[in-house]
């Protein structure tokens, strides 16, 4: 019987597990989704000993059902629209507009926030590994995906403790590889896989992304 995780964290240390054969490689990178996903990727970035970033990704929820996602949009302008969603509810076309022009906006901030000036890494010809905290539509993972195609990176893994099986086939579909801890029946809900699912802060987030910046920077230990 499959059990919840405890938190974030302790996902993140079975997810890395799962990309040990990744460990010690200077082609690859994490990118957490913030901000559920970044305290899952800041370990498995620390257990394969590869650099933290952020790729930056906003739901676009359905107006008066938030929680639906019914697109998202990632940082460089790229957007996702789940079309089932959008003609089941009859969403018109200028509420799908105003709807990303308000998580633009918070797109913004965030990008500013957490990066700074920090410049974005380089992606080309590296191997990618995008970490959220679950997977329930897939829109926020699609909507990274299609923004990181576009730096030629030579792999994409998606990678998450947690997900709905169809949602995982269909990401596995786009991405050249899914990682996914298990894949609970009947799924309802990520949250419902933790223990602990409160709310990641952008503090927390900050303090994440530097410290693991701060874990990279550091020289070497010296051999006697």
């Amino acid at each position: 019987m499959l059990t919840p995780f405890p938190d974030r964290t302790e996902a993140g240390r079975h997810l890395g597990q799962a990309l040990r054969r990744y460990a010690g490689r200077d082609d690859v990178i994490v990118l957490g989704l913030p901000r559920g996903g970044v305290p899952v990727a800041a370990e498995v970035a620390a257990l394969l000993n590869a650099p933290l970033d952020l790729v930056l990704v906003r739901k676009l929820g359905v107006p008066g059902h938030e929680e639906l996602a019914m697109g998202a949009i990632a940082s460089g302008g790229a957007r996702t629209l789940n079309d089932d969603v959008i003609a089941d509810l009859r969403i018109s076309p200028d509420t799908i507009e105003t709807v990303t022009e308000h998580e633009t906006r918070e797109l913004t901030r965030r990008e500013q926030l957490y990066r700074g000036d920090r410049p974005h890494p380089d992606l080309c010809n590296r191997t990618v590994i995008v970490v959220d905290d679950g997977l329930a539509t897939g829109s926020t993972m699609r909507a990274a995906i299609s923004a990181l195609r576009q730096q030629r990176p030579t792999r994409i893994v998606a990678a998450v403790p947690v997900a709905a099986s169809s949602v995982c086939a269909l990401i596995g579909s786009i991405a050249d590889e899914i990682a996914c801890v298990m894949t609970p029946e009947p799924f309802y809900a990520v949250g419902l896989w933790y223990e602990n699912f409160r709310p990641t802060s952008d503090h927390e987030v900050q303090n994440l992304v530097r410290m693991a910046h701060e874990r990279q920077s550091a020289p070497a230990p010296a051999h006697r």
